[in-house]
């Protein structure tokens, strides 16, 4: 009897231990960019904004050794991508901003890591 609950305990902290690993490859680390404060009418706004989605790539795609070729290269292609899945957001922002007759959208921009 005592094996059998030894067994069940060894297991059900293994699974603790590896669930977590598991799930956790499957979600994407992401950031909401807000830009409810500027004005994307203006080229400064729409500057702003950009470096706001630059800096929330550099959050979500972060390097862990950047001494590693290999993990600084998929650093700047994890960047490089969520900055370009950014852009059709960035693009409606300004087009709502600038066109008053475009309908407005939330006035925050997911940047995603893949």
């Amino acid at each position: 009897m005592i094996k059998t609950i030894s067994a069940i305990a060894a297991l059900l902290v293994a699974s603790a231990l590896v669930v977590p690993t598991v799930s956790q490859a499957s979600v994407s680390n992401s950031v909401r960019v807000s830009y409810a404060d500027l004005n994307l009418g203006s080229e400064t706004g729409a500057w702003i904004l950009e470096r706001r989605i630059s800096s929330a790539a550099r959050i979500v795609c972060e390097i862990e050794d950047s001494r590693e070729l290999a993990l600084r290269q998929a650093t700047v292609v994890c960047r490089t991508q969520a900055i370009a899945d950014a852009q059709p957001a960035f693009n409606a922002a300004l087009a709502a901003a600038r066109n008053p007759s475009v309908t407005a959208l939330p006035a925050t921009i997911t940047v995603i890591a893949r």
